[in-house]
């Protein structure tokens, strides 16, 4: 079975952020590279969305409706629902992450 990945506005917004920070800060080419291995990352997830794991920060709260993978340093968080796979949010794993989730994802229940 094969499910439809989109990202939410905000996960879109996580990318161009992201991309435009690497544009700015790094060696030439080197936005383009990130940007092209998070898109394989999604990609694969409409094939695989359980390959994921629950996120640390959200199991020790019991949640389980969340995933996620890697794309190191960054991480993908998404949501399964029915034939779709919903990426809500793409972060550096080195920013306070606890406070991010409970912001994204928490704020809005």
């Amino acid at each position: 079975m094969r499910y439809s990945v989109g990202l939410t506005d905000d996960a879109a917004r996580d990318l161009d952020e992201i991309y435009h920070y690497i544009d700015r800060h790094d060696v030439p080419g080197k936005a383009d590279y990130i940007l092209g291995q998070i898109e394989k990352v999604l990609l694969n997830l409409a094939e695989t969305p359980d390959r994921g794991v629950y996120p640390g920060e959200l199991l020790v709260l019991g949640i389980r409706e969340y995933w996620e993978v890697f794309f190191k340093p960054y991480r993908i968080i998404y949501r399964v629902i029915g034939e779709g796979v919903f990426v809500l949010l793409i972060a550096d794993g080195r920013r306070d992450m606890q406070s991010l989730l409970e912001r994204r994802l928490l704020g809005s229940q």
